[in-house]
């Protein structure tokens, strides 16, 4: 990577300090519009008297949450409640956002920064994101390797991410690593599975099952697909980490996610991931203003959810040094052929 690139990879991510300071008022007005929404989703998935009424609640209450995880997500980043009584208040009300989620704040922090670090540099690693490796490694991997390879990659995995990736990676996987450090997510956990007890005696069965199984389920979901294919989509430009700079990991590596404006507030705007990989200091609520402003972002690779744009993504399952591109299972087996051919 020349020294050029790299000056302008460090005066483009100056250019973006200015819409990283935060407005607090809008913060918190933001804030408490999101609790309100979601207090009256949830009051609905839990106590109105028919079920297609709870069912539609239910999963309104899970987008509600995830808007709420990027709250928490963007605090542990610094973009949020940063000084004062709002860095106070804030803490208090994130800590209880991630119990919530099953994602406690220590262990979030832990995977999500090496991820920011990272991000598209190491093949192979699964810390904080999905692992991607070559063809080359996959020839050389074992059986259960690669058993564990295609289960981490697998769309099952990421629909029901609320027992995979929350419960099991989050919750329990962190404390087996470091138990003294992430004791917060079996309990966390714990708390889950009283919340689902505790609301299913008093209240009833349906309600557990619409108030907190299916709002977790529907975010869960929605956050693992989305943290998916903001990093594997069609076009992504990997590198060979001797090449790799911070700046093209994040233009080139990390994708626009297109949605309606409803799905925007949904999500946090974290569809705009590249910006936000450019400078994790900005507040989701200034990310689409920050890429008005910028040219040089104006031009990222685009995913979204309509279903062609999911299937492509979700097809994609190893780099290929020689093409310079994502590849499916298919097209590894095709490569094969040839190989097989040469070989007899």
């Amino acid at each position: 990577m020349s020294a050029d690139e790299r000056r302008a990879g460090a005066a483009l991510i100056r250019q973006t300090k200015p819409y990283s300071e935060e407005f607090v008022g809008t913060t918190w007005r933001l804030m408490a519009t999101t609790l309100m929404v979601w207090a009256v989703t949830l009051g609905t998935a839990l106590f109105a008297p028919l079920w297609p009424v709870q069912l539609i609640a239910g999963v309104v209450t899970g987008l509600v949450t995830v808007r709420m995880f990027i709250f928490f997500h963007d605090w542990l980043h610094g973009a949020l409640f940063r000084k004062g009584w709002s860095a106070r208040l804030g803490t208090v009300v994130m800590t209880f956002v991630g119990w919530y989620v099953m994602s406690p704040a220590p262990v979030w922090r832990e995977t999500h920064d090496y991820h920011h670090r990272n991000n598209a540099r190491m093949l192979g690693a699964s810390i904080g994101s999905y692992p991607t490796v070559t063809t080359t490694m996959w020839r050389m991997m074992t059986p259960t390797q690669r058993r564990w390879y295609k289960f981490a990659r697998n769309p099952m995995t990421m629909l029901f991410g609320y027992v995979t990736l929350f419960m099991g990676g989050m919750c329990i996987g962190s404390f087996v690593r470091q138990p003294k450090t992430h004791w917060q997510g079996p309990a966390a956990l714990l708390v889950h599975f009283a919340a689902i007890g505790l609301v299913g005696w008093f209240i009833g069965p349906a309600a557990a099952f619409f108030g907190v199984v299916l709002p977790s389920f529907v975010s869960s979901a929605a956050g693992a697909y989305l943290f998916y294919a903001q990093h594997n989509f069609p076009g992504i430009e990997l590198r060979d980490r001797r090449e790799w700079t911070y700046h093209h990991a994040a233009l080139k590596c990390s994708s626009m996610f297109d949605m309606p404006a409803v799905m925007h507030w949904f999500t946090g705007n974290i569809g705009y991931h590249h910006v936000h990989h450019l400078n994790h200091k900005i507040p989701f609520y200034r990310l689409p203003e920050a890429m008005e402003g910028m040219p040089e972002l104006q031009t990222p690779y685009r995913t979204s959810w309509r279903p062609s744009d999911v299937w492509a993504a979700l097809q994609l399952k190893l780099w290929d040094a020689k093409q310079g591109r994502l590849i499916t299972w298919a097209e590894l087996e095709q490569s094969k052929q040839p190989e097989a051919a040469a070989a007899k």
